[in-house]
């Protein structure tokens, strides 16, 4: 509350000093906030085409599956898949986003070529291979899809937490400054006309008791002069 703070001019001082540093930093927090939902913009569309591309190469898949299965049986398609002798590698890295740190992932070993997936190329048909490159494709957009919308949720967890600030300054902070602020002004203008008014009071004292001692002594020399 303004009552609690003391009205001196340096408590005013301090409190113009803190003024300027909130109103810097709301400023650069509006800047912030307003970059980062731009970015986040860019990276919703991105999420949601990844999204439409990973479900039609999940369907793709499905269909592939379904129809090696069906043409080849389960079995052969087990085979095939445990085959595979070299496995996808996932490597996590990190990159800042208007200082907002994401992750960037990356897949190795996903695309693999014909000799790479390990069953024999003689014992299979088409169906498996079309149905191993299927899911190459699904894996690479799942990696990816990861990567986005993990992406996304912090960039949206850090336009929260900066929304969250800008309001605290806005609607807290900064009004409670002004208010300090108006309340030492007029308490110290109030001060500086009660000292005015004291001043002049002591003026007109010290005039008024001037002239008695100058009417006391002018009395006191014509009483002289007659006395003569």
């Amino acid at each position: 509350m303004a009552e609690d703070v003391k009205p001196t001019r340096k408590n005013l001082m301090e409190i113009e000093d803190r003024i300027q540093l909130s109103e810097r930093g709301h400023d650069t927090l509006e800047q912030k906030r307003d970059g980062l939902i731009m970015e986040f913009m860019d990276i919703l569309d991105q999420a949601q085409d990844v999204r439409e591309e990973m479900e039609a190469d999940y369907d793709r898949a499905q269909q592939a599956i379904d129809s090696a299965r069906a043409i080849e049986g389960d079995v052969a398609v087990r085979g095939a898949a445990a085959a595979l002798k070299e496995h996808p590698e996932i490597t996590v890295e990190s990159k800042n986003i208007m200082g907002v740190v994401v992750p960037q992932i990356e897949s190795s070993k996903v695309k693999k070529t014909l000799d790479q997936r390990g069953y024999g190329v003689l014992g299979t048909s088409a169906h498996i291979d079309e149905a191993a490159e299927a899911y190459e494709d699904l894996l690479e957009s799942i990696v990816l899809a990861a990567e986005v919308e993990t992406a996304m949720k912090k960039m949206l967890s850090e336009i929260e937490t900066t929304k969250r600030r800008v309001n605290a300054l806005e609607f807290k902070l900064l009004p409670d400054l002004y208010e300090n602020q108006e309340y030492i002004q007029q308490k110290l203008e109030e001060q500086e006309r009660e000292e005015i008014f004291r001043m002049k009071k002591v003026k007109a004292k010290k005039e008024r008791e001037e002239k008695e001692e100058r009417e006391e002594k002018a009395a006191q020399d014509a009483e002289a002069a007659a006395s003569e």
